[in-house]
């Protein structure tokens, strides 16, 4: 079968190709977001097969499975490796028109040069092939890395995370800058008032701060925030269904607080309180420091109680939520604006019809002050497939400056997910290249090529502030 996944994949004009080929192509991957496993970095590890690499952890794989009707012991359970393969490759032709099919031809295609499409009839030529590859230490994971022309990327780390793993990359002079984000999710956790309580503990002990009070509590938090800047950390990172911006006193803070640690449950109310106020202080230490937030909008997780008690977080049974966002996210930025302690901003939104909500929302506290400082996120999860993320751009186009946007990111736990990148891309050059040909922009090339320069690697290096080696 002729190979589909040609050099001009997803490329419908010309302009397109040529944009794509002479400027897109050739420009490095700043991944500034993403959910490696920092440990398997600094150790280099090889996987011991393709199934390791590419099926461990995905719950994107593994909704794909369910859907076309495997039982779960080939998804999460006691399967071998070979097996849960070979049902993986029995899904993968009932996935044309997913992103699932397109990424996994692209990973094959560019780790392994497999030309092959996937399927029951392939998968144990596959399977042996990339695998025996694997072995080899050009398959470690640093070499993955390079193989793509990954210059930089940014983990997902909690405050009381060591960074030894860190340290140990560095110190080992990996030429790929691998740095810290700080993802302080679990310090406003309260709906596990005992999780929560060991979570204290355990930044105490970390912060070696004696935690009696809220007082306390925000100096062991900036103690560790201070670390992770040392440690090179410019980003931080916030999941949440919708911004908080309930109004409260630092009297009512002060006491949820003082109930928490004495084990005594706080109503939704001072829930949403307390959250407000953490998630202030959080974007108060992100301004003083020059760092930029960001806000991961409207996931609806672990709808499915039943598989979350059998199989835990992150497993594949989250979905897109409806929850109301322009009004309490004008709420929470408009109170960080009004002292001018605004930080840079990026807001990833999974819900497409508030794609021009967040398109507008961000314009309101563009201040002149940073390029872009306000960013609408690329198309995040659900939503970072062609459709998505042609909508994502058209809203930012519309509505604000796609020049300055700082573009795609993994938000991976794969080292075969960066032709992720690629797919971006190609699907970027070829608005654009559709653009030119219907005469709605100037088929200017230095102007385009500079453009998809930007958006691929430039902007966002110039956004954080940090120089690549």
């Amino acid at each position: 079968m002729k190979d589909f996944m040609t050099e001009d994949f997803l490329l419908q004009t010309e302009t397109a190709k040529a944009l794509y080929h002479e400027h897109a192509e050739k420009m490095p991957i700043f991944d500034y977001h993403c959910h490696l496993p920092i440990s398997q970095i600094a150790d280099d590890i090889q996987f011991e097969n393709l199934t390791q690499v590419w099926l461990y952890g995905d719950h994107y794989k593994w909704r794909a499975m369910r859907t076309n009707g495997i039982d779960e012991r080939y998804c999460t359970g006691d399967a071998s490796d070979k097996e849960k393969f070979l049902k993986w490759a029995k899904t993968v032709p009932y996935c044309l028109r997913n992103p699932l099919y397109h990424w996994t031809h692209l990973e094959l295609k560019r780790y392994f040069g497999v030309k092959k499409l996937l399927d029951p009839e392939t998968a144990d030529e596959i399977y042996s092939r990339c695998s025996e590859m694997l072995n080899s230490p050009e398959f470690s994971t640093r070499n993955l890395m390079r193989k793509i022309n990954v210059t930089a990327i940014c983990t997902t780390d909690d405050p009381i995370d060591t960074l030894e793993y860190h340290k140990k990359i560095k110190e080992d002079n990996f030429e790929i800058q691998v740095l810290p984000a700080w993802r302080p999710d679990k310090a406003v956790a309260t709906e596990d008032i005992n999780a929560l309580n060991e979570y204290i503990d355990a930044l105490a002990e970390c912060s070696n701060i004696d935690i009696k009070d809220y007082g306390s509590y925000l100096e062991a938090i900036r103690k560790r925030h201070d670390f992770f800047h040392d440690a090179g950390c410019r980003l931080s990172d916030h999941g949440i269904e919708a911004a908080y911006a309930e109004d409260h006193t630092q009297k009512e803070i002060k006491g949820i607080f003082n109930k928490i640690r004495a084990d005594k449950s706080i109503d939704k109310n001072e829930q949403l309180k307390f959250k407000s106020a953490m998630m202030l202080e959080f974007a108060l230490m992100d301004h003083e420091k020059g760092w930029a937030q960001q806000l991961h909008l409207g996931a609806l997780r672990n709808n499915n109680t039943r598989m979350l008690k059998k199989l835990g977080l992150d497993t594949g049974f989250d979905s897109i939520g409806d929850f109301e966002q322009a009004r309490p996210l004008a709420k929470f930025l408009n109170k960080l604006n009004s002292q001018n302690k605004l930080a840079k901003t990026i807001i990833y939104n999974l819900n497409p019809a508030d794609n021009e909500v967040i398109a507008t929302m961000i314009g309101n506290f563009q201040d002149g002050s940073v390029p872009g400082k306000m960013q609408f996120g690329s198309g995040w999860w659900f939503l970072d497939q062609k459709d998505g993320m042609e909508k994502q751009m058209a809203a930012l186009s519309s509505l604000g400056l796609l020049n300055r946007f700082i573009g795609m990111l993994t938000d991976s736990r794969s080292f075969l997910s960066y032709p992720r990148h690629e797919y971006f891309r190609r699907i970027l050059c070829n608005l654009l290249g559709n653009d030119v040909e219907n005469g709605e922009i100037p088929n200017d090339m230095e102007l385009l090529g500079q453009m998809v320069e930007n958006i691929c690697f430039n902007n966002v290096c110039e956004y954080l502030g940090i120089v690549i080696k």
